[in-house]
């Protein structure tokens, strides 16, 4: 993992004004935010979220029963967010997180209300433009009890970026009976930086299903968002698919705390090195029961590369039931041979082995988002090959 130096990256004075239409974005930055799963358009979409770099230009609630707004607005609104600010993530916990503390940008707050069924997805992008501009956000969703919502989160840089870094905090707080899907698409370069600090608690009842897709090249990236499910029948899914071509350096992983009877947790990690180093991480504490969790964590080797697969189980009590499962290596040669005696070539067996390992269909995404990320498969794999 490479050293950051925030001196290398401009944290003020890149900011724009607001864009009421998004269709008015350059074409080169909607691309970009497209395969990042942001549809400029806003069809079928609850609201939207859009910062680029230093500043909010585009946020808006198209749906009763959800409230967006950017985090300086709503720590204004609702007097510091006490409660929800800073709980989840300590503010202290390294320089990326005093930095996003001590000079916050932006980021969106999303709340629903108490049983609201929030049935399109909010869209949120955090956009880096600027070459050379760090970013530091701060997000707050809250899904108030019985609510349901879905968040499609990308975060992309403009092309050509010569190089940027992104500083996210993100805290999730899921009630009572509630749900939260949050699919984040991150459509970095080899160029980028990244650091999120995420944390969240769910709530008696309440589900926390993270979905996480990396296809791009990126330099480096940590991410390690950690969920403690404290009310009794909680869930916390956590699916990703990462490929890490030549150059990229991505150590990543999921942690779940059980610390409430009859919960469960689930990390399934998909990775692929095509050349460059991924360290695959998870975690699931059982600290109750009864309470069952599994990891599993599958890794593919193409082209050169490392994976380094850190499964962790920890069991504090009588009864908890984790599992796990982890598996690296290369495609098998006989399934390429046989994909061969039915009429592929072996370019063509290969690539749809690995489309195949990289089965998204788990993740139970809209159809117009499935198809962003197949189109981002299959271009990636121009790279793999």
């Amino acid at each position: 993992m490479e050293k950051i130096d925030l001196h290398d990256f401009r944290f003020s004075g890149s900011t724009l004004g607001q864009i009421p239409d998004l269709r008015n974005l350059d074409p080169a930055d909607k691309a970009e935010m497209l395969m990042s799963g942001v549809d400029v358009e806003e069809h079928q979409r609850a609201g939207t979220y859009l910062q680029v770099d230093h500043g909010s230009v585009h946020c808006k609630s198209l749906q009763k029963g959800v409230e967006i707004l950017d985090i300086k607005d709503a720590l204004k609104k609702y007097d510091g967010l006490p409660g929800h600010f800073w709980t989840q993530v300590d503010k202290d916990k390294d320089e990326f997180t005093r930095a996003a503390a001590e000079n916050l940008h932006g980021g969106y707050f999303v709340r629903t209300e108490k049983g609201a069924k929030i049935t399109e997805p909010v869209q949120s992008c955090l956009f880096l433009k600027s070459d050379m501009v760090g970013q530091n956000v701060h997000n707050v969703v809250i899904v108030a009890d019985d609510s349901e919502l879905h968040i499609i989160t990308g975060c992309s840089v403009a092309h050509g970026s010569k190089g940027a870094a992104h500083f996210g905090i993100s805290e999730f707080f899921v009630g009572k009976n509630a749900k939260l899907t949050f699919t984040m698409i991150h459509n970095w370069a080899d160029s980028t930086v990244v650091r999120p600090r995420t944390g969240g608690v769910v709530e008696e009842g309440g589900a926390f299903i993270n979905n996480y897709v990396l296809l791009k090249p990126v330099k480096d990236l940590q991410s390690y968002p950690a969920i403690r499910l404290n009310g009794r029948g909680a869930v916390a899914r956590f699916n990703s698919v990462i490929v890490a071509p030549k150059g990229s350096y991505v150590d990543s992983g999921s942690r779940i705390e059980l610390n409430a009877p009859d919960t469960r947790g689930e990390i399934i990690a998909r990775t692929i090195a095509s050349g460059g180093t991924i360290v695959s991480r998870g975690f699931i504490g059982g600290n109750s029961v009864p309470a069952k969790g599994h990891l599993e964590c599958k890794g593919l080797i193409l082209g050169g590369g490392v994976i380094h697969a850190v499964p962790e189980l920890l069991g504090t009590m009588d009864g908890v039931e984790l599992s796990h499962e982890a598996a690296v290596g290369k495609i098998d040669q006989e399934e390429i041979e046989y994909l061969m005696a039915r009429g592929l070539d072996e370019d063509e067996a290969t690539s749809t082995i690995v489309r195949g390992f990289l089965n998204v269909d788990i993740m139970g995404l809209p159809k117009e988002l499935h198809d962003v990320i197949e189109k981002t498969i299959a271009e990636s794999q121009k790279d793999m090959f």
